[in-house]
């Protein structure tokens, strides 16, 4: 049952809390309305021009939901990342420069007629600019191993997007059946509350005679305020259902159609088509799979980072002062004075070796760890994908026994207000299949949302969200 799977989002404990009343409610109701209870079955409601469908909402909150958008802007950041990791290796260039005032210096080496003060009433402008940097040639793997991490790290982020959106979609579905639960609920005991009404008018009347009996008054009169007590209860449960569709979506005006519960459409296969499906399909499996290529890159970068890095290295220069006058030594150089460039092939290497095995080693002890989750995952993931399944047959089946039930009720119903009509059954006669009828048809209810439920977490277990029920009716 529902009530003992952990609670979600206002809606999750709707339908067992409902559920668990009605049919000790309603057994004594349609006892004492007799035959009226046959017309306690759910009507399908027209679709309400604001009714909205389940694949709409489904796609409203996958673009609202805030899960889904904090795991779209992690997304984003890993990606910023990888092109980060793309471009800054040959980045590595550093831009210099600066303006400052300078003496003129005049003369010759023998004489010069300006002093060696540096504030002079004859000083210039000077500038300077230079850049230099390093393009890496070979660095032993360093850089494409950091591309093929950061590549993975997207793609885990990848597969925990679809892992929130599974998560919201859900949610989603378990109100929106919980909603028509709900609804389904309320108009049955809105129609056995009808009938009740008239069965207390009959019995206030029975009791206004000399012979009459007031207790049986009393009796519909105490089911019928328990019953419109429930109905409010229901409605409450109707309006926290619908509150969380909303929020799911953020469409403050959102509505369903008020159609009754009906079975999913997909029919169910052989388990191992499910257990494949999740292990291609399962956002989880996605994400181990993306974090061994992450780790495993982070190993071979780890041991690259022992080896050198060789590069080209790239220098310029440009500066501009006052220039010293009448140098006629050609040997004699001016520092305020150049433009020089030049071009070197360079290496650097950082010679801490022991601190980097250590890095290796546990670089190979974290791709241990990220193995051993993967098998985890994948059995975790094979056990709740049979558990889902073998729930799916279990409601699939209770439905299908319950609609037979409900048949069959219905049928003795009949046979014995026919019965009464011709004489040959007695009005009490109609107590027990009238108590039947109505038992089932809330067990029938209940299953049908219990089926929907079980398929919607068979779709979310295996990563196969076509096969979830979709609320539309079954052609």
């Amino acid at each position: 049952m529902a009530g003992r799977r952990a609670p979600s989002f206002l809606a999750s404990w709707l339908p067992s809390s409902l559920a668990s009343r009605l049919p000790s409610l309603l057994a004594p109701c349609l006892a004492i309305v007799a035959f009226a209870a046959a017309s306690a079955s759910v009507p399908a409601q027209a679709l309400p021009a604001a009714g909205m469908s389940l694949p709409r909402i489904l796609e409203l909150a996958d673009k609202n939901h805030p899960n889904v958008l904090m795991a779209r802007a992690r997304l984003k950041q890993v990606r910023a990342q990888l092109d980060e990791a793309h471009f800054a290796p040959f980045m590595q260039f550093k831009l210099t420069g600066g303006v400052a005032l300078a003496p003129q210096l005049r003369g010759n080496n023998v004489f010069s007629p300006n002093t060696d003060a540096s504030l002079t009433s004859s000083l210039g402008v000077a500038w300077r600019v230079g850049i230099d940097g390093i393009v890496p040639l070979w660095t032993f793997g360093k850089i494409t191993n950091l591309w093929d991490a950061a590549g993975a790290n997207v793609r885990v982020h990848e597969a925990d997007v679809e892992k929130e959106r599974d998560g919201v979609r859900y949610d989603v579905r378990k109100a929106f059946f919980g909603l028509r639960f709900a609804r389904d609920a309320r108009h049955l005991l809105a129609d056995v509350k009808k009938e009740l009404d008239k069965a207390e008018t009959r019995a206030a009347a029975e009791a206004e005679k000399e012979d009459g009996d007031p207790i049986e008054l009393a009796q519909v009169q105490t089911i019928a305020a328990e019953i419109e007590a429930r109905g409010a209860e229901a409605e409450r449960y109707e309006q926290s259902a619908l509150a969380g569709l909303r929020f799911f979506t953020g469409v403050a005006s959102l509505d369903i159609a008020d159609l009754p519960l009906t079975s999913p459409r997909h029919p169910l296969g052989h388990v191992t088509r499910y257990l494949t499906a999740a292990r291609l399909h399962r956002p989880e499996m996605q994400m181990a799979r993306a974090g061994i290529d992450a780790r495993t890159a982070q190993v071979r970068m780890a041991r690259s980072a022992l080896y050198p890095d060789v590069g080209l290295l790239l220098q310029a220069g440009i500066s501009a002062a006052p220039e010293i006058a009448n140098v006629l030594n050609p040997y004699v150089s001016d520092p305020g004075n150049y433009f020089r460039y030049g071009v070197a092939l360079v290496f650097q290497w950082k010679l801490d070796l022991i601190p980097g095995e250590a890095r290796v080693r546990f670089a190979d002890a974290q791709l241990e760890e990220m193995r051993a989750t993967e098998q985890l995952a994948l059995g975790g993931v094979g056990t709740e994908v049979e558990i889902a399944y073998a729930e799916v047959n279990d409601w699939r089946k209770r439905a299908d026994a319950y609609g037979k039930a409900v048949s069959a009720a219905k049928r003795w119903l009949i046979l014995v207000t026919q019965g009464i009509d011709v004489g040959t059954k007695e009005t009490k006669d109609v107590i027990e299949p009238a108590k039947s009828y109505a038992l089932n048809k809330v067990n029938q209810l209940q299953a049908l949302y219990e089926y929907n439920l079980a398929m919607a977490r068979l779709a979310r277990s295996t990563g196969w969200d076509s096969i979830a029920p979709d609320g539309e009716p079954v052609p």
